[in-house]
Formats: C-alpha cells, sequence, structure tokens
C-alpha cells in the first residue's frame, strides 16, 4: 500500500492542484474582483496625539483610496462606508517636523490596497501656549448725518487664545469690527473677534474662549436735527382710459435742520413736495421736486426728491362680429368655398387702441397653399395691423374649406 502511494504521489498533487484551481476559478466567476476608487474621500484620523501639542502646519483633511476586492466585499464598503479608516499615528512624537505613513484600516475581507493618496505626510507639531488678550472696537463709518454715538459697551473686553507656539506668538490684537455706516438707531449685536498680528493681518489656527463680543452703542439724533417723511402732492388726472399704476418717493424720509430745535419739534412728521402734475399723463413720470419747508427749517443733503409716477392704459376687450375672410394660398386652377364667409373676433388691449380699431385695421385668412382639391377644416389666421393688440378668440374656430378644380369653358 505505502509503495503504491509512493510510486502514485505526484497523481495526487497534480489532483489536489487542479482542484484548487478548479475552486479559485468558480469562486472567481461567482464572485469577481473590482478595482475601484472610493465615491467619497476617506477622513484622515489623528490617534496618539500628546495633549500639550499641536499641529504646527496643515495636514490632509482627507485622501483617496482605490481598492481591489470582490463584488461582495464592494457591496459591504458601500453599505457601510465607516469599513474604511484612514489614520495618522502621532503616538511618542515630541515637536518638531515629522514624515510619517498614513495607515489603512478595512474592516472587511478579503481586500488589496492598490493606492492611497496622498500615502505620506510631513507635518510639524509644536508646543501647545496660550496667551491673553484685550479687545479692542473698531468703529467704521458714519452714522446718519444729525445722530450721535453715545458711549459704547463691549463685553468681553480680554479673551484667551490657544494654538501652537508660532501663531500664538505672531497674535498681537484682538479685534471686533462694528460698521455704524448711516444706521439712526441703537446698535445692538453680538459679533465675532479677528485676531491680527503685528502687521494687521488675520492669525488663523487659534481657538479663542470665547469667539465672539457683545457690542452695544446707543445712537441718538442730536438737538436740531429731526427725520421726518415725505408726502407727495398731485393735481390733475391722467388722460381718459389710462390709470395710475405707482407713485413712489425716493428718499421717503428726509433729515429737516433749524436752529430753533423747538421748530424741528413742532413739525407734524410729514413735509409735503412741490405739486406733480397728472394732468393728460399717458406715460410714466421720473422728475424730482422741492420740498415745501417752514421758514428756518432746512433739508440736509440733497434739496429735492424722486418723484416716480406709473401710467398705463387700462386694459378692455372688443368683439367685431362678421369679418370677412380672405382666401390666399390657392392654385390658379382651383376654386375655394369657405363656410360661413365670415367670423367674429375677440380682441384685447389697451382702451385708448381699442377705440381706433376699425375693420381695415384687421385681416382675417385662410391658407390653402399646396392644398388640392377636396374638403377641410382650417383655423383662420388673424393678423391685426395695430400693436399691443392681441386676438383672444375667433368663432368659429374652424371653418370648412371646399376646394374644386376649375372647369375649362369649352370653345364655341
Amino acid at each position: 500500500m505505502l509503495r503504491w502511494i509512493a510510486n502514485n504521489y505526484k497523481t495526487f498533487l497534480w489532483a489536489l492542484a487542479l482542484s484548487i484551481a478548479v475552486w479559485i476559478s468558480a469562486v472567481t466567476a461567482a464572485d469577481p474582483d473590482e478595482t475601484r476608487t472610493l465615491p467619497d474621500a476617506v477622513s484622515v484620523e489623528i490617534i496618539g496625539q500628546s495633549s500639550n501639542l499641536v499641529f504646527g502646519s496643515e495636514i490632509p483633511k482627507s485622501v483617496e483610496v482605490t481598492l481591489r476586492a470582490p463584488a461582495s466585499v464592494w457591496r459591504l464598503i458601500d453599505a457601510n462606508p465607516q469599513l474604511v479608516r484612514v489614520i495618522l499615528d502621532v503616538s511618542g512624537m515630541s515637536s518638531g517636523e515629522h514624515t510619517s505613513d498614513l495607515q489603512l484600516q478595512i474592516n472587511a475581507r478579503p481586500i488589496q490596497v492598490v493606492s492611497i493618496s496622498p500615502q505620506t505626510v510631513t507635518f510639524t507639531l509644536e508646543p501647545l501656549i496660550r496667551k491673553t488678550l484685550d479687545v479692542d472696537l473698531s468703529i467704521v463709518g458714519e452714522v446718519a448725518i444729525g445722530y450721535q454715538v453715545g458711549e459704547v459697551s463691549l463685553e468681553p473686553v480680554q479673551i484667551s487664545i490657544a494654538g501652537a507656539q508660532s501663531q500664538v506668538e505672531k497674535a498681537m490684537r484682538a479685534r471686533v469690527t462694528v460698521d455704524v455706516n448711516g444706521i439712526r438707531e441703537n446698535f445692538d449685536q453680538t459679533l465675532n473677534i479677528e485676531i491680527l498680528d503685528e502687521a494687521g493681518q488675520p492669525v488663523t489656527g487659534l481657538t479663542l474662549s470665547p469667539d465672539s463680543a457683545h457690542v452695544l452703542l446707543p445712537v441718538s439724533q442730536q438737538g436740531g436735527y429731526r427725520d421726518v417723511a415725505v408726502k407727495i402732492t398731485v393735481i390733475g388726472r391722467v388722460a381718459s382710459g389710462y390709470r395710475l399704476t405707482d407713485l413712489s418717493v425716493f428718499p421717503p424720509i428726509v433729515t429737516v435742520f433749524s436752529n430753533d430745535p423747538n421748530l424741528v419739534s413742532s413739525l407734524p412728521g410729514v413735509i409735503e413736495t412741490q405739486p406733480l402734475d397728472l394732468q393728460n399723463a399717458q406715460d410714466d413720470i421720473n422728475t424730482r421736486l422741492a420740498l415745501i419747508l417752514p421758514e428756518g427749517v432746512s433739508v440736509v443733503g440733497e434739496q429735492t426728491v424722486l418723484v416716480q409716477a406709473g401710467v398705463s392704459a387700462i386694459e378692455g376687450s372688443v368683439t367685431l362680429a362678421n369679418q370677412i375672410i380672405e382666401v390666399v394660398g390657392l392654385e390658379n386652377d382651383l376654386t375655394a368655398i369657405v363656410s360661413p364667409l365670415s367670423v367674429d373676433v375677440i380682441l384685447s388691449g389697451p382702451l385708448p387702441l381699442l377705440d381706433t380699431l376699425t375693420r381695415q385695421s384687421i385681416r382675417a385668412t385662410v391658407d390653402l397653399t399646396g392644398l388640392t382639391a377636396g374638403t377641410y377644416q382650417i383655423t383662420p389666421k388673424v393678423e391685426i395691423l395695430i400693436s399691443n393688440i392681441v386676438v383672444e378668440s375667433i368663432l368659429p374656430n374652424a371653418v370648412e374649406v371646399v376646394i374644386t378644380p376649375i372647369t375649362p369653358t369649352p370653345n364655341p
């Protein structure tokens, strides 16, 4: 028996190898390998970072990963992308510059890593330090004319910053910027704090505590000044068949001034314009008008206001009955009978234009170009010789056209 095995062991080995090859082939055919790049970049996780060290330079937030795996494994990854992790291990590293390979962990098998981009990262670790800065308030712009800013309230007046030593050492100022340009009321907002270097440039990569400040600026009107609304005075009426669609003024509020504060205080809160004449107006109006002011009171800034009036024609409709239908495009050897011979046309548009309509302003036709003998249902076409008039409907919508050949008259 042993002698027989010894004489046939090569045959056994060949059979085993062949069976393994057949098994691998069957498995591969049922679950083929695919090489794919993950559709979403994988975030880089950092482990082992010392509590007193921070990154002094940027590292990639995510990387592109390409894998080769059976289709069944890809289905697992597609369903749960968290199976793939990219790790940067900085355990035991001290301050200074370092170069390290990113580690890939995949909780699925079998799988082959084709590429990670980037594979290697270079970064700097720096000591984590803290610093306290006073918060400066920067006010830009000017409040509206006739207004003034009172005593400013800022909270907090100091903040703590933390970060890499190189960045913290750059930080010279903490600033809050307030834009008061043209405001007429108190400014009460919470604004972000920015950190600046000696040259006034922003310093990034720092943690601020707190990172915002509450600013309160009381704004009040100075004596002798007052904001009043502008009222448009209108005389006349637009032309017959037209209507006023809009009436506006800019600015709607103006600031007035008087050396006598009591005179300003006694104003009713509204100032009227010089009359706007709309008599027989047919088009939009854009004009500047002066304001009617009591003696001793003046307007601050521009002395006139822009008044805009929208004027448009009133829309209406009209029906033209028994409009005769013309035949066009008929071949010379054919004749046509149209039934009915006329249509009613409903038109819409501005009333002044509708009033000018005559039968000569409208043409109703049926186009028989290319048609041979037979009976047809054709929709008439209506042409309006006056612009801005619209055809709303044609009654009837279609007419019957009977086309027949012309019978030649025999020679005597």
